[in-house]
């Protein structure tokens, strides 16, 4: 029996707006290949960007050891974090049995770099080199204190599963702007600081309630880029042609009675996997890059799967008109011994973050691509367990923690926020989490708050009801 509420609810989804001929008329537009779908919305005239590039750093990378200095804490060595600076805040279950929290200033010496001085530490040289093209905010900050809300929460906006992606979500906003490519990719890598970091999960890159066509496409280091992409034995591309253009026939009878815009998805999905048999092959070796390119990412390029390769394959990607390039890089989640993590991992990172920046401004990419650096959440000015000056560890910090933003519509040379003398508050400007995501979808020409999809009755977005775009880091 058909339950009254139950019925209401559907009846406002896009699902049932979807349903009959303008779900006909949906499929026929999503198996053109000519152009992209006409219903989708396109970048506003005053976007400063066309895509974006996310180099998230899976697991908390240390504020303080690379962006944020705090010199004066040398004289404060081992003493115990004052109960005025805590403020009685959450601590995770990890240290808040701890008797004492002792300071732990950074062992690493920072400099000044480039016409706009910005500090950087000793373990990213290569950083500082482009450091005039960066834009550092150091004073983001978020709720979440563990690794997989606060990870969920800076990529859906939430802490709970079951949001769509940032990725999904300019994905839904602006389409596709090459046929023959996914909109929205994922490359993850595995850093050598900490080998058992959090795992990641498939719904960071999903798309929640958004039509499952908007998710993110993982490409794998080994085998085929991406499942399937290959036709088992004995069937050749032909075949593989004959026996889409009858699925697609069955899926729209199907879709003529049951008006399920799902079936419409996985009908383009299918056609995106058959082009992508000849793209993607092509998009991935990278054999055919010069010598130059190596000698810009370094060795570590050459490795399918590392931190540089997935650099380089997103400066490919995006040379395609990919709209949203996702990187995660596992490995800074440092509780112990984190002088000797921090170094394994920022060799891992830094060439390859800065040779990014810099070949794609060198092909002109930069003025409209956005490069985003930076994980869930900081960590802590206390040592976690046993100190000395050449050995510590850190705990989760939302409290403040930095990011950088380089590229399309955000303003170069600039260091934005600042925190109290312990690296533990904002102590001016702060930022959000939501307020960054708010700024990455203005770069792209998008209205936070117009960006809204209906579900079960209610309009989300990706900001919630929260966001401020950050002006002073514009252009």
């Amino acid at each position: 029996m058909p339950h009254p509420i139950t019925d209401a609810l559907t009846l406002q989804t896009r699902r049932s707006f979807l349903s009959g001929a303008v779900g006909t008329a949906a499929l026929a537009s999503l198996l053109r290949t000519d152009r992209v779908s006409a219903d989708e919305p396109k970048p506003a005239p005053a976007a400063k960007a066309k895509r974006i590039i996310y180099l998230f750093q899976s697991g908390g990378p240390s504020h303080l050891d690379l962006f944020d200095p705090k010199p004066e804490l040398a004289k404060r060595f081992a003493e115990n974090l004052p109960d005025s600076v805590r403020k009685g805040q959450r601590l995770t279950g990890m240290t808040a049995t701890q008797e004492t929290f002792p300071v732990a200033p950074s062992k690493y010496r920072f400099k000044q770099h480039g016409r706009s001085s910005a500090w950087l530490s000793e373990l990213l040289p290569h950083t500082a080199r482009v450091a005039d093209e960066l834009c550092f905010i150091r004073s983001l900050n978020t709720e979440a204190i563990n690794h997989d809300p606060a990870i969920t929460f800076c990529q859906t906006g939430a802490q709970l599963a079951g949001r769509p992606s940032l990725g999904s979500w300019v994905s839904y906003g602006l389409g596709s702007a090459n046929k023959d490519l996914p909109a929205f990719v994922v490359l993850i890598s595995q850093g050598s600081g900490n080998p058992t970091d959090q795992p990641l999960y498939d719904r960071l890159w999903g798309s929640g309630f958004l039509p499952s066509r908007f998710q993110g496409v993982k490409f794998r280091s080994q085998g085929d880029p991406v499942l399937f992409l290959s036709n088992p034995d004995g069937v050749s591309a032909e075949d593989r042609r004959a026996l889409l253009d009858d699925l697609a026939k069955l899926n729209q009878m199907k879709q003529e009675r049951a008006g399920d815009p799902e079936i419409a998805t996985r009908t383009a999905q299918y056609e995106m996997a058959f082009r992508m048999q000849t793209s993607v092959p092509e998009l991935t070796d990278l054999g055919k890059e010069p010598k130059s390119t190596f000698d810009l990412y370094g060795e570590d390029a050459k490795k399918p799967g590392t931190f540089a390769a997935n650099c380089l394959l997103a400066r490919r990607l995006v040379e395609r008109d990919v709209r949203f390039v996702q990187l995660y890089h596992r490995g800074w989640d440092q509780h112990v011994n984190l002088p000797k993590q921090i170094e394994a991992q920022c060799a891992d990172t830094d060439r390859a973050s800065a040779a990014l920046v810099t070949d794609l401004k060198a092909r002109g990419l930069l003025k409209d691509t956005l490069v985003v650096w930076g994980g869930e959440f900081g960590r802590t000015v206390y040592s976690q367990g046993r100190l000395t000056k050449e050995n510590y560890g850190r705990d989760h910090h939302p409290r403040c923690f930095t990011v950088w933003l380089a590229g399309g519509g955000i303003k170069p040379g600039v260091t934005f926020g600042e925190t109290d003398d312990y690296g533990y508050n904002v102590a001016k400007d702060g930022v959000h989490v939501h307020d960054l995501n708010a700024t990455l979808l203005h770069c792209l020409g998008i209205d936070h708050e117009k960006l809204t999809y209906k579900f079960q009755g209610r309009h989300f977005r990706l900001t919630d009801v929260h966001g401020q775009v950050v002006k002073d880091v514009l252009a």
